[in-house]
């Protein structure tokens, strides 16, 4: 079992906690976010101290682990949010906000556009650089990853969509025969 799992959450000033059969709401700065957790999760507040363990009658000792992250991610996300940045590489490739559409023109011969999802904001720097924000990580995940699978990194030339410090391994080209 994770060491892990056994730490307290700490609950940061100006968030609110509640927990309510089986939903754990948390309200902050950023927003609202609540998680479902099953019946065999014990959740006690202490203060700003938030303790979550298990009755292994009911489930497995894993899960712990697991419903401790998911209610860490939502009191991170409401107090300080997730942001990923994806970097464009290549000759022509650039990005543009329009409303509530991300157009991207990455060397196809059509422009793609990805429609922004609720709760999330995007910004778009020198067209080549965009940074994903949000409360939700999984969302905010997601919607980066679904970006950069419209065209991931190649590693002939290292062009595409990556992440902001992502290592692309190179491959040797053909070489000439003599």
């Amino acid at each position: 079992m994770t060491r892990l799992a056994k730490k307290p959450i700490v609950l940061p000033q100006g968030a609110e906690f509640k927990f309510n059969k089986g939903t754990v709401t948390v309200k902050g700065p950023k927003g609202t976010l609540s998680v479902d957790v099953p019946e065999g999760i014990i959740i006690d507040v202490d203060g700003e101290n938030i303790n979550v363990d298990i009755n292994e009658k009911l489930l497995k000792r894993p899960f712990l682990g697991l419903y401790r992250s998911l209610v860490n991610n939502v009191v991170i996300g409401v107090t300080t949010g997730y942001q990923k940045k994806l970097t464009l590489i290549g000759v022509g490739y650039r990005a543009a906000l329009n409303g509530s559409e991300l157009d991207l023109q990455l060397g196809f011969s059509h422009p793609c556009s990805v429609k922004v999802p609720d709760g999330i904001t995007v910004n778009v720097e020198k067209s080549t650089s965009i940074t994903i924000e949000g409360c939700d990580k999984q969302i905010v995940g997601q919607f980066a990853a679904d970006i950069r699978a419209k065209r991931p990194p190649e590693p002939y030339k290292g062009k595409g969509v990556r992440y902001e410090n992502e290592f692309v391994r190179k491959k040797a080209g053909k070489s000439a025969k003599k």
